[in-house]
């Protein structure tokens, strides 16, 4: 049994830019001994420029996947961008009118709500921090809080390699106080993402230990041979002696548990 037994942060050829299909993605946890796997596609306009529904119906059809694939428990989100300093997510303001056929819809929704519908979490990202950059600490700390506080975000994603300034703690204690997570994120340690983000990734973790936040361990593969692979991570977690009761990833019970507790 491996000592974290959850990926929740996963893709596949959805996101464009990974390179594995949901079954190859659950094939690998499964050859890792893994008891649960998340598939959190990007929900962002890296994916797709336009904001037409018909371009997002991947998100709409998830009740055809299994809840358990190959001895592995498949749990289907999304990874959702934070667009703006209030902390607002991708298509926040997108009226959607009109479902997949061009019919009108019944009831009038916004493209993030039909999107999040059918996730079981969400974890809320930056990959384009411009908008924070005139922006103060104070500024920056509230836009996440804001994106914390969406009753269908779980964990904030890959915070420590972001590259936006703000209050570690003041967010910390803010997950901690709710109940969700922070992401300790093992792509955030590899290639032309590592720079300064493993100090940051290093000094975050510390402070989720001392202030008792719960963490999600996860790889972020964007392709399978990286599920279930925390090789930095644990090597990290080991040198703070991070306590294992914080880590929510250790069993896929725990993480249900918390998912089931907090994401409405």
């Amino acid at each position: 049994m491996p000592r974290f037994a959850c990926d929740p942060h996963t893709h596949t050829i959805w996101s464009r830019h990974a390179y594995s299909t949901v079954e190859e993605n659950v094939r690998a946890a499964a050859n890792r001994g893994l008891e649960l796997i998340g598939i959190t596609e990007h929900y962002a306009a890296l994916v797709h420029p336009t904001l037409d529904i018909r371009d997002f119906q991947y998100f709409l059809n998830f009740e055809v996947w299994p809840e358990t694939w190959h001895g592995v428990r498949l749990l289907h989100g999304a990874e959702a961008d934070i667009v703006d300093v209030e902390g607002h997510l991708f298509g926040w303001d997108t009226a959607i009118t009109r479902g997949l056929t061009g019919a009108r819809v019944r009831r009038e929704q916004t493209l993030k709500e039909c999107v999040f519908e059918g996730c079981d979490y969400v974890i809320a990202s930056i990959h384009n921090k411009d908008f924070t950059l005139d922006e103060s600490i104070v500024a920056n700390t509230q836009m996440y809080l804001n994106a914390l506080a969406d009753p269908k975000v779980l964990m904030l994603g890959h915070i420590g390699r972001s590259g936006v300034e703000f209050d570690f703690d003041e967010v910390i204690k803010a997950a901690r106080d709710c109940g969700k997570l922070i992401e300790i994120n093992e792509h955030s340690h590899h290639g032309h993402l590592k720079g300064d983000s493993v100090a940051r990734c290093r000094t975050i973790a510390e402070r989720c230990a001392e202030l008792g936040c719960m963490v999600a361990v996860s790889s972020d593969a964007h392709i399978s041979c990286a599920v279930g692979d925390f090789t930095s991570v644990e090597a990290l977690l080991d040198e703070i002696h991070f306590p294992e009761e914080l880590v929510v990833t250790r069993d896929s019970e725990t993480f249900l548990n918390v998912v089931k507790s907090v994401v409405v």
